[in-house]
């Protein structure tokens, strides 16, 4: 146990998918996984442990932003043993032909707010942090052999929600970033740190310029593709 998650030891996988909210790991668990179990629910942060296929795989919730992820991705790193995590989310196009459903491979990720990481890393404050090139690799891979389309790009992780920044201004300060998001830049920080894998997989859940906007039940219920993607890296990882 640790101060964050109640599951026993040896209670994960080795590859660990982490969506935001946790309704959609309960989804997740409800219609993907088998023998499935429900291994931590400290502060409603559910983390589920089942199979895939005949393949071993943990689903559990991050909550949102920097410092929730960078908490419970740590804990399972160093503590239960986790050699992977992909986090599964949502996130905001800064571009009119990367349209709503569509899935986004987050290439690096950029932030302003280089705390966390300067905490994490002592001495490093960039504002870049990148996902594990081996296993970006093999979420490609498994994309082109289940047909599916990815855009592997830069994201932005940004702590505020609401923003009063232009479009144009975000995507050049970020360098680039086709999307916003909350969270990929403090789990690359922390996998980086900890010697482990990392990566971000993102459906567009509204367009910022287009103005088309999901539902939270369309985004906690219909990211199917993203899931069955992930979920199809658990046999890569037993």
């Amino acid at each position: 146990m640790t101060p964050h998650i109640n599951a026993k030891d040896g209670a994960f996988a080795k590859l660990v998918l982490m969506p935001g909210d946790p309704l959609r790991a309960k989804y997740i668990a409800d219609n993907y996984l088998e023998n499935v179990e429900l291994v931590s629910n400290v502060r409603n942060v559910f983390m589920y442990t089942g199979y895939y296929k005949g393949n071993k795989v943990s689903v559990c919730a991050s909550g949102m932003g920097v410092p929730s992820i960078g908490i419970y991705s740590y804990e399972l790193f160093n503590f239960y043993g986790v050699e992977a995590i992909v986090r599964i989310g949502s996130a905001g196009s800064f571009r009119a032909d990367i349209k709503n459903y569509e899935m986004v491979l987050a290439e690096s990720a950029f932030s302003e707010n280089t705390s966390f990481r300067s905490n994490i890393i002592l001495g490093d404050e960039s504002n870049v942090a990148k996902p594990s090139k081996e296993l970006n690799v093999l979420i490609k891979n498994h994309a082109k052999n289940l047909n599916m389309n990815i855009h592997e790009e830069r994201v932005l992780s940004e702590d505020a929600f609401y923003s009063e920044v232009s479009i144009e201004d975000r995507v050049k300060k970020s360098g680039g970033s086709v999307c916003v998001e909350m969270e990929a830049y403090g789990l690359f920080t922390v996998a980086e740190r900890l010697n482990k894998k990392a990566a971000t997989i993102l459906t567009i859940s509204d367009n910022l310029v287009t103005k088309e906007f999901t539902t939270s039940e369309e985004r906690q219920n219909s990211f199917n593709e993203m899931m069955k993607l992930a979920l199809s890296l658990a046999e890569d990882f037993q």
